[in-house]
């Protein structure tokens, strides 16, 4: 194929021919004005005719200007109309995610994992989160933990969540009665996890007092598995180091959560990201805590 005048010339030759201004040029273009007159002369060299008439304050297309100004815009149309449709068709195969860390260390890399062998052209991007999005619809699809009096119109439950008592095989002997003596985990922010579980062992929340505090339920599992003491967390993050081993329900009582997932969907997803969203929902099913 001919060499072609660069893109750069072109867009500078198709800006200064809208405005008759090299300098308005240069502000849309965000470029400076001898740039734009250094490449409208390149591109005039490389045709070998003017395309501009430049007088003292302003400038006028040559006849040649002319013609070949209707030319490079329906040139520059076309090359941006082709990359913004490769571009849509690249992001239509992304599915962005958002999730807590909680699940993004228990629950979410299987169900992204088994999505991803099922279908490995599509894009899956993982967006871990301590609170929330930063920025409002950042992802197609968000996972929250919400409070059962907090809960958006646009919230979807993943599923019912349980609180479980837990502890190191090691720990020792534990009892309803000997309970208040023990050296009780507690997850910053989740006070209510205990005031559930000793009201369903009928209990005074008063009884159980602190031996250690997490602002992460995933830290505060680890510490009760290393043996450092006792806390009660939602089974689904606790499940996995009680199928290990590393846990085990020593008083064997669950009761219900008032904290439980939740996921919401940006409004007009892609044909990729419903492919997900309903994956994740069969997924959310199999969750029985």
């Amino acid at each position: 194929m001919k060499s072609l005048p660069h893109l750069s010339f072109l867009r500078s030759f198709e800006a200064a021919a809208r405005h008759l201004s090299f300098t308005s040029a240069a502000e849309e273009l965000n470029c400076t004005q001898a740039a734009v007159s250094n490449h409208v002369r390149s591109l005039e060299d490389y045709i070998g005719r003017p395309l501009f008439v430049r007088h003292a304050r302003s400038l006028t297309l040559t006849d040649v200007g002319q013609g070949y100004l209707v030319s490079v815009q329906r040139a520059l149309q076309d090359i941006d109309t082709a990359t913004a449709s490769l571009i849509t068709k690249n992001s239509s195969r992304a599915v962005t995610v958002s999730c807590p860390v909680s699940l993004t260390e228990s629950w979410i890399p299987q169900v992204m994992a088994s999505f991803h062998a099922q279908h490995p052209k599509i894009e899956l991007a993982l967006n871990s989160t301590v609170w929330a999005d930063l920025q409002e619809n950042a992802s197609d699809i968000t996972i929250t933990i919400a409070h059962q009096d907090d809960v958006g119109t646009q919230d979807i439950k993943l599923w019912d969540e349980r609180l479980v008592l837990v502890a190191s095989p090691n720990y020792g002997a534990l009892s309803r009665d000997t309970l208040h003596q023990e050296r009780a985990i507690h997850i910053l922010g989740r006070p209510e996890y205990w005031d559930a579980m000793c009201g369903a062992l009928g209990l005074s929340k008063t009884r159980v007092g602190v031996g250690f505090q997490c602002n992460s339920t995933t830290a505060a599992l680890e510490l009760a598995a290393a043996g450092a003491g006792v806390v009660v967390a939602p089974k689904s993050l606790a499940m996995k180091l009680l199928q290990r081993g590393d846990l085990i329900e020593p008083l064997g009582v669950v009761c219900p959560s008032p904290w439980t997932y939740y996921a919401t969907f940006k409004n007009g997803l892609s044909p990729s990201a419903t492919l997900f969203k309903d994956w994740l929902m069969a997924c959310a099913e199999q969750v029985t805590p």
